[in-house]
């Protein structure tokens, strides 16, 4: 049947993977728009959110229910463009007031290409997809055949997405007076990872997803980073034989969210698609070795199941206080330890930017131990 209710002016229609439809207004670019929704928690840091590679083929749902209210700048960024499909919130502010304050939300959505719709119920929505799962929906403006529109809602799948968003490249970066000389692999990485480490006195090197072992180690570097990204872990065939390989070089690693992943499943470890993820800047993680739990930002629809970690390899470092899922591994078979989580989240928290100085502690051990040899 079709739905001609949208004809004039710019208003618009989410429509779920279930047959569920909520009326709304668009706003962003004009378009229709399929994806897998999700919805992130955070209050603040918006711009950071929309720019995170972490939510390529995903529409993105705000909960809380005003944003755009400090507006945007070219400061926040966390990478080139943005590689979300749609953008979901209840009231989307016209009238930003911040002393940082460059453009509005709707300006800046429009200028990046990203379907948008608002005055729609988010809580309403939230809470479907918290009893129901993640599922796929549209943001669609105009007339359109429901009918048609769930199948192709249906067929639809993020599929492998790493590639859309990594470095084609090398890329460098120096720090000043620049100690140690880490490559950061670029599965989706965001721009605050290579600010945490150059700052901390490290030559940054990012190298494409697909970079081979041995190009890492032609690098001859002092630390190996791997960041986030988006999709399912399990893709990334190539990327885990490669981590496979870089495992005997015992070089100190450190990995991040779906780096994190990626390290387990080279080590033998299982992944799982949590019912709805966890999104956004408030969730609660126990540092096991440090009986301490830590509020944390993250962005991820897949854990590692810390059960399934061989013995041999390492163990569960940090659990979920929500749900107990594994939030880190540190290994025992190599100098590396990795978390599900973002210590180095803008606009924050920032309760695990330690986890920074435990990775420039790593390098330096080993460059003492080298040393200790040598002589």
């Amino acid at each position: 049947m079709s739905f001609e209710r949208f004809e004039n002016g710019r208003k618009a229609a989410l429509v779920l993977a279930d047959g569920t439809v909520f009326e709304g207004k668009a706003f962003g670019a004009e378009g229709s728009v399929i994806g897998e929704i999700v919805f992130t928690t955070a209050m603040t840091g918006y711009q950071e959110t929309l720019t995170d590679p972490s939510y390529c083929g995903q529409i993105v749902t705000q909960t809380f229910p005003l944003i755009g209210n400090y507006g945007v700048n070219k400061i926040d960024p966390e990478s080139n463009g943005s590689a979300v499909s749609g953008y979901i919130v209840r009231e989307c502010c016209d009238a930003p007031s911040n002393f940082r304050c460059e453009g509005d939300l709707d300006g800046y959505l429009k200028g990046l290409n990203i379907v948008g719709i608002c005055d729609i119920d988010t809580r309403r929505l939230t809470r479907i997809i918290r009893e129901s799962g993640v599922m796929n929906g549209a943001i669609v403006s105009g007339k359109f055949d429901k009918d048609k529109l769930l199948g192709d809602i249906r067929a639809y799948k993020v599929g492998e997405v790493v590639s859309k968003v990594s470095v084609k490249e090398k890329e460098y970066y120096p720090a000043e007076n620049g100690k140690y000389n880490v490559v950061l692999m670029d599965y989706g990485y965001k721009f605050n990872i290579r600010r945490e480490l150059v700052k901390r006195g490290c030559n940054v090197t990012v190298m494409p997803y697909n970079a081979t072992a041995d190009e890492i180690k032609a690098l001859n570097p002092d630390g190996i980073m791997l960041s986030n990204g988006p999709g399912d872990p399990a893709d990334n065939i190539a990327s885990i034989n490669t981590l496979k390989k870089l495992i005997p070089a015992k070089i100190p690693t450190f990995g991040i969210c779906l780096g994190h992943q990626l390290l387990a499943l080279a080590n033998g470890a299982k992944t799982e698609k949590l019912k709805y993820g966890h999104r956004g800047g408030n969730q609660p993680v126990k540092d096991l070795a440090l009986d301490k739990t830590f509020i944390t930002s993250q962005n991820h629809g897949y854990a590692v199941i810390g059960d399934s970690v061989p013995e041999s390899a390492g163990k569960v470092s940090h659990i979920n206080g929500n749900d107990g899922t594994c939030e880190g591994v540190r290994y025992t078979n190599a100098p590396a330890f990795t978390v599900q989580f973002h210590p180095e989240a803008c606009g924050g928290p920032h309760d695990t930017s330690y986890l920074f100085d435990e990775f420039i502690k790593l390098m330096g051990k080993l460059e003492v131990t080298s040393n200790a040899v040598k002589k």
